[in-house]
């Protein structure tokens, strides 16, 4: 399957702007202040899909679409997120009345999500009525999300809410998971910008052994058990990439890497995991939170966990990778990301991010944020020259792509 990168673009835009109508309908509606934080198109597998959604507790609509664009929609609210809707719709104690009022500003949010895409294409784009859906994490999902598992390229739009002029975010999910026949029509090559679906999803599980290579050096090194949660290709506009990280504070190193790709790789841990790694590096007692031991000991890691990264790149691509020595960072996350983003908005609007997460599942509280922004011209271009005997596969070994 070929895909049109500006026309992917394109679709990416229209869910934004779709998402702006849903806070607007939402904000007429219930009077709470909404912002559009981050609006992507992922390439993700069902599994790091619902990873993402483990845990929590959400209530919203899920509307199945035909026409032009088929697939699903979900509308998903987080408990806080219920909570500030039903309370201002429904004051009085009533479960059914506002199961109700979920059900109908879904719909209108929704209406308003997928309308976009109908005036884009010239057409209708019929939506059945909304099913009310409430559960833990991934009984949320549009079913295509927990079947199989094929890659899916999902539009993902994450919104942040006040209510009352408090500052108390609260947070709902949109997510479109078109089916791929529809998808490939719609995407399909006008012009010289097309990308292999099937090679992207070679790209994104090479990315993924990366990093599980990253977080095995991190247990080599730090004696911490670690392992990927997470990891997912994305296609986002650069103004959102600060966003996708957020405004929590971080330590970790940044790097840019050059050859057949060049870009920058971000490792970010949370600050309890950013001193549990320097625990672990640096057994002794030091001077000041960062300094220049500490310092050494992340980007010692930082170092050793991009080898491991770029290493499986340069396999699969055939060719050399360098990268700069690490460069330490502590800082909150979106004033990280920003000098980047500005270098690369030098050439371009919109970047491939690959972000994978690192996480423990032992007593000790352990986060690392990966994350890699390629030149998409590049990356195109690398893409182009991999060879795949099976595209139907993705679990493809680098030594048979040429």
């Amino acid at each position: 399957m070929e895909i049109d990168i500006r026309a992917l673009e394109t679709y990416n835009k229209l869910a934004h702007d779709g998402a702006q109508s849903a806070v607007k309908s939402l904000s007429q509606l219930t009077g709470i202040s909404t912002r559009v934080e981050v609006t992507d198109v992922s390439l993700m597998s069902p599994a790091d899909l619902q990873y993402e959604f483990i845990g929590n507790e959400y209530a919203g609509v899920s509307i199945d679409l035909s026409g032009e664009i088929r697939g699903e929609t979900v509308l998903a609210f987080d408990e806080q997120a219920r909570t500030a809707v039903t309370d201002v719709l429904v004051p009085a104690d009533d479960p059914e009345m506002k199961k109700s009022s979920i059900k109908e500003v879904g719909n209108i949010m929704t209406s308003g999500f997928i309308d976009g895409w109908a005036n884009h294409l010239n057409t209708k784009i019929k939506s059945s009525p909304p099913s009310y859906i409430e559960g833990t994490g991934t009984e949320v999902l549009p079913r295509s999300a927990t079947e199989g598992d094929s890659h899916l390229l999902v539009f993902r739009s994450r919104v942040e809410a006040s209510r009352g002029g408090v500052n108390e975010p609260v947070d709902f999910r949109i997510l479109l998971v078109p089916d791929q026949a529809s998808l490939e029509t719609a995407l399909e090559p006008q012009a010289d910008t097309s990308i292999s679906f099937e090679k992207l999803e070679v790209f994104n599980e090479m990315t993924k052994e990366g990093a599980e290579k990253s977080a095995s050096n991190i247990t080599s090194m730090t004696g911490i058990e670690t392992s990927v949660n997470i990891s997912r290709l994305s296609l986002v506009p650069l103004e959102d990439i600060p966003a996708e990280v957020g405004t929590k504070r971080y330590v970790g190193t940044v790097m840019e890497f050059t050859g057949k790709l060049s870009g920058y790789l971000i490792i970010l841990f949370d600050q309890p995991s950013g001193r549990a790694v320097v625990d672990s590096l640096v057994p002794m007692e030091t001077e000041g939170e960062w300094g220049e031991m500490e310092q050494g000991a992340l980007q010692e890691l930082g170092n050793i966990m991009t080898s491991g990264f770029i290493d499986g790149w340069a396999n699969v691509l055939n060719a050399e990778i360098k990268h700069s020595p690490p460069k330490f960072v502590a800082d909150i996350g979106s004033s990280i990301m920003s000098p980047i983003i500005a270098q690369i908005a030098q050439t371009d609007d919109h970047a491939f991010l690959l972000d994978s997460s690192i996480e423990t599942d032992s007593d000790r509280v352990f986060t690392c944020q990966m994350l890699a922004l390629p030149r998409r011209d590049e990356l195109e271009e690398a893409l182009d020259e991999i060879l795949i005997e099976n595209s139907g596969n993705t679990e493809v070994d680098p030594n048979d792509l040429f």
